[in-house]
């Protein structure tokens, strides 16, 4: 003859399958406002180089704002991730490395934000001309450490890595097209950007809609915790382009 299950017992298997239940529950939406966070709010990313130093330095983790652009536009000297624009990177490898398990719920974590995307794809840079700005570096500026100039105004950038000049040895003069942007790393003798890619497609510029947002923190280590204010001041005497500087 079977065994009944006394009343204690199924009551004890209602409150674990309850407890099952909220904790699904309580997982799905984790993840869920997780996924939501990235892709509209805030986006973690991995820092793989020293071309943003002292700003960034390699290994540093920083939250992106999603919301620029956006709701927010986009302003020079802001720190951007964007989707490299086509030949300013190299092929990035996937290292399967841990598994396959290992790697799927790497992926995951990545997808819904819970772990920081990595730049296989993405560059990170500052922005010094926005869409219609004519940027110039003449030799003087390149070879001598003289200012660059914005829009006819010479700008004194505060946060390029001491010891280096605004394009260490590298003169330009560009006219940013409509919807791009001309970006350039803080370390000027470390970073393959704007001026290094004129040849590639886009001619060295980088289309908005490649941008994935605007840098504002570095979470971590915890030792570099910091806030990144856009550097308004720097450029705050540059008219708008077009305009005559006065």
């Amino acid at each position: 003859m079977a065994d009944d299950q006394g009343p204690s017992e199924e009551k004890s298997q209602s409150r674990g399958l309850a407890i099952l239940k909220e904790t699904l529950v309580i997982v799905v939406s984790a993840l869920l406002l997780s996924f939501l966070i990235k892709t509209f709010l805030m986006q973690p990313f991995s820092i793989p180089s020293a071309s943003m130093q002292d700003t960034l330095t390699m290994g540093d983790r920083v939250m992106v704002s999603r919301l620029a652009p956006g709701p927010v536009d986009l302003q020079r000297g802001d720190v951007v991730v964007f989707v490299d624009p086509g030949g300013w990177l190299d092929p990035y490898p996937f290292e399967a490395d841990r598994g396959a398990v290992g790697n799927a719920i790497t992926a995951a974590l990545t997808t819904v934000g819970l772990l920081p995307e990595d730049m296989g794809e993405h560059l990170i840079k500052r922005v010094i001309g926005l869409p219609g700005d004519h940027v110039v570096c003449d030799d003087a500026c390149a070879n001598d450490g003289g200012p660059l100039h914005v829009n006819g105004v010479a700008v004194t950038e505060t946060y390029i890595k001491p010891g280096t000049t605004p394009s260490s040895g590298k003169p330009f003069d560009v006219t940013v097209p409509e919807d791009s942007l001309w970006v350039m790393g803080d370390n000027r003798q470390s970073s393959a950007d704007s001026r290094y890619n004129t040849e590639e497609p886009g001619g060295g510029f980088v289309p908005v809609d490649n941008v994935v947002g605007a840098a504002f923190a570095t979470v971590w280590p915890l030792d570099r915790l910091t806030w990144h204010s856009n550097p308004s001041a720097v450029f705050q005497d540059v008219p708008a382009a077009g305009a005559a500087a006065s």
